[in-house]
């Protein structure tokens, strides 16, 4: 637990695993995580597939509960413009006015103000997230020469390379938002900034340069 936490921003921040205000004595080390993991006297071993299957739930209730702030009349579906802000939300403040702009123009789109997104839709955009690495590859693979990108090839290099089935609502939000001329393409420089910005937040390592990349880069594989 203290070696993750040293390779975490937040984690090297609380080395003891406390955060700030929090009511309790001593390391949290010492509490129900590892007593899950390792049974109430810390000498069980933790097998691999148990672990695994922990960080899956935990994503998908870290999901859930991303969705549900959105969803505060507990509809069971977002509108395009919440969707459009959970996917700008961790972008790069030079970028953010820009941005947001655009997020406030989709209730003035007809085709756009009326779509619903379900939890199902947000959960297969947030495992292409995850999938990052590959799929930054596999946009300028699927392409145009010079790096504009279709709604076709945008879902064709999601699901033939990621496994990810994107509903043409969802990809038809994320072109509104990231077609920057309007001429209904994708620039995949913009889009990939935005996503790379909010996974950097999130696992952003110690180590600077090529050590601090390949840590990233282990962890993206070891939790995809």
């Amino acid at each position: 637990m203290a070696f993750m936490r040293a390779y975490n921003r937040q984690g090297a921040v609380h080395k003891d695993g406390l955060r700030t205000g929090l009511k309790v004595s001593g390391s949290v080390d010492d509490g129900g995580l590892v007593e899950l993991f390792f049974g109430k006297d810390g000498k069980a071993r933790l097998q691999y597939d148990k672990f695994i299957q922990f960080m899956r739930d935990l994503q998908d209730e870290v999901l859930r509960l991303e969705f549900a702030h959105y969803d505060c009349k507990n509809q069971g579906t977002i509108s395009a413009k919440d969707f459009a802000l959970s996917m700008v939300a961790s972008a790069d403040m030079s970028h953010l006015d820009k941005l947001l702009d655009r997020v406030e123009e989709l209730n003035n789109k007809p085709h756009l103000k009326d779509i619903r997104i379900t939890f199902e839709e947000f959960k297969n955009f947030a495992e292409l997230r995850r999938k990052l690495q590959p799929f930054s590859l596999a946009l300028f693979s699927y392409g145009k020469v010079n790096g504009q990108l279709t709604k076709e090839d945008f879902q064709r290099a999601a699901f033939h390379v990621c496994g990810v089935s994107l509903t043409d609502n969802v990809v038809e939000i994320i072109f509104d938002v990231f077609d920057s001329n309007l001429d209904g393409t994708l620039s995949a420089d913009e889009f990939l900034r935005v996503m790379h910005k909010r996974i950097k937040d999130v696992t952003q390592p110690v180590e600077s340069g090529i050590s601090g990349f390949l840590h990233n880069c282990s962890i993206g594989r070891f939790f995809s």
